[in-house]
């Protein structure tokens, strides 16, 4: 991917309208890991066990993955700006409603309707974005890269941050962000010709979608990787509180290095991969390099520097292959680029909330660095898949240009 002929001048100089869904983009992703470093207050003080807790990532992920097989089919209905701002109203609610429950229970529901609106908001997100730019695609696609990535990097430090004032901080200020954004793109965002009059998506077409080789193999090499992934992300609190990393600001500074790996990578080293090697062959490469990083954290776990390490290093690696991944899946079939990407987040979604539930019922059944093991053979497992399919790939080791490699990466992070 190259951005090379886009200068930083025609990249800052947007329109308000861009800014205002960049800004709501940076706080969707920040509720990602926003409860990473609450996740122990959560069950200290709610008395819930490690199992109970994961469930806040369960249901969120849970409902987002479900609700992406159906959101072009909405937006394709009401338009872009509509499908965006109840996306943001559904998150202002729920948010602001797990923040005042108190028990476990309740805040698993809220969390659930969270992340309908999140599926909402952020696969229209991108479309918008790109419709608004000045300066180009490129331009779009970056500033949309970059709110990805401040996302992720920001949400776990805020949920640090907030955290250590009360477990309810993050949800609360998920809240107030959320619906300060929501009044800047009520404001700031217009009601185009083309979204008065969106050309409608069939409900039936992310499904008819998986039907096709390419994208099905990608999809369950998604599944795989984003069980290690999950892994990685929700059950790795829980292994640092013995070691004495427990409050929430600790863990939030952990996960912030994490997430500033994630942004890195995906943004700057994914590409200098891909223009050296194919696909297939950085996937090969990559996910056989994160199972000897899942290891080696199930060997260090008595060792808070070695699991932070290992987590970091893991970020760097998990960049590369979202980025990968996802521009694999855009090249594969000849479908439109939002029901491919619809599809395959849809199952990728799903996939990544099967792991925190399950990672802490295997520490708590088998052994503490027993996840982390199961983390490792998910990633071993996606890449059989991908060799194995490696006739049906073909696609994504094509070349193309690089605006058209760019948008395709862009839509794929949308979802």
């Amino acid at each position: 991917m190259s951005h090379g002929n886009t200068s930083g001048a025609s990249l800052l100089k947007q329109p308000k309208a861009v800014w205002a869904v960049a800004f709501a983009c940076v706080v969707a992703f920040m509720g990602i890991g926003l409860v990473d470093p609450i996740l122990p207050a959560i069950a200290a003080e709610l008395k819930a066990s490690p199992t109970e807790t994961e469930f806040l990532f369960t249901s969120y992920l849970v409902i987002t993955g479900l609700a992406m097989f159906f959101t072009s089919w909405v937006s394709s209905r009401i338009g872009a700006k509509k499908t965006l701002l109840i996306g943001l109203a559904v998150i202002v609610v729920f948010a602001a409603a797990a923040g005042l429950s108190g028990d476990v229970g309740t805040i698993i529901g809220f969390r659930a309707g969270w992340g309908l609106g999140n599926a909402l908001f952020i696969s229209t997100a991108l479309a918008t974005i790109v419709g608004a730019a000045s300066g180009g695609t490129s331009s779009a696609i970056i500033l949309y890269e970059a709110a990805l990535g401040l996302g992720l990097a920001i949400g776990p430090l805020a949920g640090g941050l907030l955290g250590s004032v009360s477990w309810r901080g993050p949800f609360f200020g998920t809240a107030v962000l959320m619906a300060i954004g929501f009044v800047a793109i009520v404001t700031l965002l217009k009601t185009s010709p083309d979204d008065e009059k969106p050309a409608r998506t069939p409900l039936s077409a992310p499904f008819r979608a998986l039907a096709r080789p390419a994208l099905a193999i990608l999809a369950a090499t998604a599944v795989f990787y984003n069980f290690g992934f999950f892994v990685l992300l929700a059950y790795t609190p829980f292994a640092l509180v013995p070691l004495g990393i427990s409050s929430a600001i600790s863990l939030g500074l952990v996960f912030f290095g994490w997430g500033v790996a994630v942004a890195v990578s995906s943004v700057w080293l994914a590409p200098l991969l891909t223009s050296r090697m194919r696909r297939t062959r950085v996937i090969w490469t990559i996910l056989p390099i994160l199972a000897v990083d899942m290891v080696a954290i199930a060997l260090l776990i008595h060792s808070a520097v070695g699991i932070i390490i290992g987590v970091v290093v893991g970020g760097l690696l998990l960049g590369i292959m979202n980025t990968v991944l996802t521009e694999s899946v855009m090249e594969a079939t000849d479908l439109p680029r939002s029901v491919a990407s619809s599809a395959y987040s849809g199952v990728r979604f799903l996939g990544g909330a099967v792991a925190p539930p399950v990672a802490s019922l295997l520490a708590a059944n088998i052994a503490e660095p027993a996840p982390f093991v199961a983390g490792a053979i998910a990633f071993l497992v996606a890449v059989v898949i991908v060799v194995l399919g490696q006739r049906r790939l073909g696609a994504i080791d094509i070349e193309e240009a690089p605006v058209v490699e760019a948008q395709a990466i862009g839509l794929g992070d949308a979802a």
